[in-house]
């Protein structure tokens, strides 16, 4: 006997208590059989209807054999998915359009709470992408990533959460760079970080999510100490970080709409201390472009290590040009330099002519949730479309480095920096105070690059890469 019979058998259990009622109700028929056959089979008519009878009972077997075996042998019913679920109006058969949220909410660190969330989504037709959880000293915070249907509102998600014993629940919409896992997007973020120096702040932005970040030195322009310092350590205090600053000071994370982790706070930390054991560095990459006269300028980021060639070059420029970019007394320019160069608060382009000379500074200055673009071109290379090419290509970087809008603080009377905010062809905003011009771009989706080679006029430079 082989095994597969064997487990034939074992599923075939022998009923014996059936058989034996057979067997009695058989040997009851034939003696109720063979007594009908002897009262009948002395009448006249006797054996015609013990044939009849006999046709009958079987006909009558036949029939309850044939029954008995199509109704035994039928196929179970599919129990696999109720009418509840196939009803139109559970909408399993058709598309539903659907919107991505980012969702956190604490609960409490016992068995069973995370499964109640779940019951609750799954009850709305919401289906969890991923799922984070950011141990606490009391609870849990577990931030998801959901895919819901379009019509359902977030009060009502909200709702749902806090019966199911969220507190402290946090929605906003997603999109689909949110459906990188986490680890991924934190070795690109630390990848970023590795090659420059600038992004630092950036990435901590998009770790940590909608916050304000500032970076605070540790001396002010004016050389005196600013008593802004931090532990090695950190310090992590409900909705405020601070991070000590690799190159003196202190970085602060504000998020006042949501309590960092713990988690969070050894995630951006591990950031500040890669930044540091990297040391300054900034990318390496030059644009030769060919001005209308046939001149040839080089377009490079600059930083510290520019200092002295950045001073040289204050020192050429009239008073006017220092006064329309510093708005202050022009002996202090050269204070805000050793500032403006450090990667740490932005990034700067720097343009050079072919015999190495510093003639034009573009800063790209982050400002908290803002972002500042500032321009300042030697006097004896100005209306050449230098400045226009500065910030068309800064412009190019803040959108590249997720900036919704970036501004420029000018004077009125320089119609210089107004034609080249005009000419990035962007919606622009101004405001006026005590003379001074607040010029603010929103940036479209494309970022403003030069145009290419074919499409310049005489006033833009020719780039040759």
């Amino acid at each position: 006997m082989t095994d597969v019979t064997s487990a034939k058998s074992a599923r075939r259990p022998h009923h014996w208590r059936r058989d034996l009622i057979e067997l009695a109700a058989l040997f009851t028929a034939v003696a109720v059989a063979d007594a009908i056959a002897n009262l009948i089979g002395h009448q006249p008519d006797g054996p015609y209807l013990l044939v009849a009878s006999a046709v009958a009972l079987v006909a009558t077997a036949g029939f309850h054999t044939w029954w008995a075996r199509r109704h035994s042998h039928a196929p179970p019913p599919d129990t696999s998915t109720s009418d509840v679920d196939r009803s139109p109006e559970n909408g399993a058969d058709e598309a539903v359009e659907t919107v991505l949220w980012r969702m956190r909410t604490t609960v409490r660190d016992t068995p069973g709470t995370l499964a109640s969330l779940c019951i609750a989504l799954a009850r709305h037709r919401i289906d969890i992408l991923t799922l984070q959880t950011h141990p606490l000293a009391r609870g849990t915070v577990d931030e998801f990533l959901l895919r819901a249907p379009a019509g359902l509102p977030a009060q009502q998600l909200t709702r749902e959460i806090a019966a199911a014993g969220g507190t402290g629940t946090w929605i906003e919409r997603a999109d689909a760079h949110d459906l990188v896992d986490t680890p991924t997007r934190v070795i690109g973020l630390a990848t970023r970080t590795a090659l420059d120096a600038a992004e630092l702040p950036l990435a901590l932005r998009q770790l940590l999510g909608r916050c304000t970040i500032h970076s605070l030195p540790a001396l002010s322009i004016t050389g005196r100490p600013t008593g802004e310092s931090a532990p090695v350590e950190g310090v992590l205090e409900d909705t405020v970080m601070r991070l000590r600053d690799p190159s003196g000071g202190v970085i602060t994370v504000e998020r006042p709409y949501l309590p960092f982790t713990p988690t969070e706070f050894a995630r951006a930390r591990a950031l500040v201390e890669l930044d540091a054991r990297l040391g300054p560095r900034v990318p390496r990459s030059e644009d030769v472009l060919t001005l209308p006269e046939g001149n040839e300028i080089t377009v490079r980021r600059a930083d510290r290590s520019d200092l002295a060639a950045a001073r040289a070059m204050h020192d050429r420029c009239s008073e006017h040009t220092l006064g329309l970019r510093y708005h202050g007394p022009v002996r202090d320019a050269d204070r805000y330099l050793d500032h403006l160069l450090s990667p740490r608060f932005g990034r700067t382009l720097a343009v050079q002519t072919a015999s190495g000379r510093l003639v034009a500074l573009g800063h790209l200055l982050w400002d908290g949730d803002e972002t500042e673009v500032a321009l300042m071109v030697e006097d004896d290379w100005q209306r050449r479309g230098i400045g226009s090419e500065l910030l068309g290509r800064l412009v190019a970087l803040a959108v590249e480095a997720g900036c919704d809008s970036v501004y420029a603080v000018t004077q009125a009377h320089n119609t210089g920096m107004v034609a080249a905010m005009r000419a990035l062809s962007l919606p622009l905003d101004y405001q006026i105070e005590e003379g001074t011009l607040v010029i603010t771009a929103r940036l479209a989706a494309s970022p403003a690059r030069p145009l290419p080679a074919h499409e310049q006029t005489e006033q833009h430079p020719r780039i040759r890469r």
